[in-house]
């Protein structure tokens, strides 16, 4: 029983950030219908802002405070990031929207190219350890196989919980989220009633490039490495949640990130871990056979 409580923390601690990325696939899908591949890569170069930060505030200008760097490190990751996501969306997809709906996904897989190669000459192609953060544990039980909460974990589960509630109310409660949903049902009638569709799209890619971000600083302080390759494997997982629970429902990618991670973590403890990404991706297959929209995504419904 201890080691099963111990794999559901391990679990939802992955998840999170799983779903964190998913919701900037979500996000882009719903509005414009386009799947944003460099998406994954902008969540590693957010790592690498992160860790380029921590160590100019804690080596070089030597902050002492852990608290207050992580907070500085978060904040100023998002803002970067959404900056970088912003000028990715005027420069590689803007241009393309018009066009066939092949030509910005071939724009989106040049970007996440560009992106990796530019970190790997920049960086290195090596991993880039990072300094320990938040080491602490709760122990919850006793015994030879003692189930322990880790102040990271507490952390992750914490930010990733409150930024859900955040979204939730932009979506639902500010002009923008109407918007927002209002380009997603239809961009030409919702330009007719006067939204600015280019600008709720280009603040979409920011909101999903944000929290993209905060994914990556989480990743960062949970692992303790990053490497420029890192954008591919958590990109396609947290692409694979969105599809999971349905790509365009944001809570849908929330609980397919979830999902993600507690298939990859019980397969990993009670089988091996070697076929952990076979286990995903087959159980995405079966319910897609089943459930073709996702767990919570709705049929596409053809305008005529």
């Amino acid at each position: 029983m201890e080691n099963f409580l111990q794999q559901l923390i391990n679990a939802l601690t992955l998840g999170s950030i799983y779903g964190l990325i998913a919701i900037g696939y979500t996000m882009v899908f719903g509005i414009i219908g386009m799947v944003n591949f460099a998406h994954g890569d902008v969540f590693m170069l957010a790592a690498f802002i992160a860790l380029l930060i921590f160590l100019a505030l804690t080596q070089l200008l030597g902050l002492a405070s852990l608290p207050i760097a992580f907070l500085i490190v978060l904040v100023v990751a998002m803002v970067l990031t959404a900056l970088w996501s912003w000028a990715i969306e005027r420069v590689a997809y803007r241009p393309l929207r018009g066009s066939f709906r092949l030509a910005p996904l071939i724009s989106a897989i040049g970007m996440s190219i560009f992106l990796s190669n530019f970190v790997q000459v920049v960086q290195g192609p090596r991993n880039k350890p990072v300094p320990p953060m938040f080491t602490d544990f709760v122990r919850l039980t006793d015994g030879p196989l003692s189930v322990a909460l880790s102040y990271k974990q507490m952390l992750i589960m914490a930010v990733t919980a409150v930024l859900l509630v955040g979204l939730w109310f932009v979506v639902q409660k500010t002009a923008l989220g109407r918007a927002q949903r209002a380009c997603e049902q239809d961009r030409r009638m919702a330009a007719l009633l006067g939204i600015d569709v280019n600008r709720t799209i280009s603040l979409t890619f920011v909101i999903g490039a944000a929290l993209a971000a905060v994914a990556g600083v989480l990743y960062m302080m949970y692992y303790g490495v990053v490497n420029f390759a890192d954008g591919f494997v958590p990109g396609v997982k947290a692409f694979t949640a969105a599809v999971l629970g349905g790509i365009g429902s944001i809570p849908g990618a929330v609980i397919g990130g979830l999902l993600i991670g507690l298939i990859e973590t019980f397969w990993s403890a009670y089988f091996s871990s070697d076929y952990k990404d076979v286990a995903a991706f087959s159980i995405l297959a079966v319910v897609l056979i089943f459930m073709p929209s996702g767990l919570l995504g709705r049929p596409d419904v053809e305008k005529v």
